[in-house]
């Protein structure tokens, strides 16, 4: 019994501490409160003075080398691989003999194909003499002419078959890989050898909206990669994008010379976009604008109040915004806190 009287009288002090506990809380915030409206009730607010300053457009777009052209080279025809002239690491030029394919078969029908279409074409010359003499008809001539043009069809693509049993490189590169083994049997399509032309580079970076309408094609780049901290690669621009991808970035496509090879295919490297130097004008900064800058609308402090005043937005850097009309150096315009501003409001500047 006793017990339970002790449990009870602390429960009763538990909750008479927490209650008095609230509401010394709320005197204090009433009393805050007070003062607050006591005070001058300006808003407090962040400013800057208005100047002109530099413009810098250069900016550094970072991306990977990419071969100048990568070739996969299939098999034309089938057949065995009875030589191949080059291995991994060989440097070959456009039209080369890389590997040839056994051709013992294609030269005989390349042979047969040949006397075929000769034969016809000397029956064809008799054809078109006997018609004027009436031996033979109109049909039988059709005919004739109609075999002739096949025969020459089979001439020329056992022809084709013979030139591609040498098998050539269709650009000038490096053998990058080598599929194939001499007496293997290769199917049509093959899959031989890996190509790469790194004579020249291409390295791929993106530019935003406002980077890439300062861009044309041949603009000079300077190219510095990772691997060569000391050395600066030229380069020039010689592809932009008309269309934006999904992060709105406009890919940039810029060709480097590599005569030496030095460069690789894969290499990380940065493009160092240089503009000429702007005349300064007026920037401030992107908060200062009421929503956003598209308002076209600032506060200006005039004394101790806020003015709205309409500006005539430009550039936007950054974190700065180009003002081509509206303001004055030397005037402030409020950078925060225009939340809570009204026209005419009594502003504070935080210290």
């Amino acid at each position: 019994m006793k017990r339970g009287i002790i449990i009870t009288v602390v429960v009763v002090a538990t909750l008479g501490l927490i209650g008095y506990v609230l509401q010394n809380n709320k005197k204090k915030n009433k009393t805050k409160t007070e003062i607050v409206a006591q005070g001058t009730g300006a808003v407090v607010v962040n400013t800057e003075v208005v100047k002109k300053s530099a413009i810098d457009l250069d900016f550094v777009s970072n991306g990977n080398f990419l071969p100048n052209q990568d070739l996969s080279l299939l098999s034309e025809i089938s057949g065995k691989i009875t030589q191949i002239l080059v291995d991994e690491g060989s440097t070959v030029q456009k039209g080369q003999i890389i590997a040839r394919i056994d051709d013992e078969l294609l030269r005989v029908d390349l042979t047969s194909a040949e006397a075929s279409y000769e034969k016809l074409k000397k029956d064809k010359d008799r054809y078109e003499s006997a018609i004027q003499t009436g031996g033979i008809t109109q049909q039988q001539l059709d005919d004739m002419r109609l075999n002739l043009k096949t025969a020459e069809a089979r001439y020329q693509t056992a022809k084709r078959k013979l030139s591609d049993a040498s098998i050539k490189a269709p650009i000038s590169g490096v053998i990058n890989k080598r599929y194939i083994e001499t007496g293997s049997y290769i199917a049509l399509s093959t899959k031989l050898f890996d190509i790469v032309d790194v004579s020249k580079l291409k390295l791929k970076v993106n530019a935003n909206e406002l980077q890439v309408i300062n861009l044309q094609t041949g603009d000079p780049v300077s190219v510095t990669c990772q691997v060569f901290p000391d050395k600066t690669f030229k380069g020039k621009v010689s592809f932009i994008a008309a269309k934006a991808d999904a992060a709105l970035n406009y890919p940039v496509e810029i060709q480097i010379e590599n005569s030496n090879n030095k460069l690789k295919a894969g290499m990380f490297a940065s493009a160092n976009f240089k503009f000429p130097k702007q005349n300064p004008a007026i920037m401030v900064q992107r908060s200062a604008f009421v929503g956003s800058v598209n308002s076209n609308k600032v506060f200006m402090l005039e004394g101790e109040t806020a003015k709205v005043r309409t500006v005539v937005a430009g550039r936007i850097i950054g974190d700065r915004v180009e003002i081509i009309d509206g303001l004055k150096e030397g005037e402030t315009v409020i950078t925060s806190g225009q939340i809570n501003l009204t026209d005419g409001a009594k502003v504070q500047i935080q210290k």
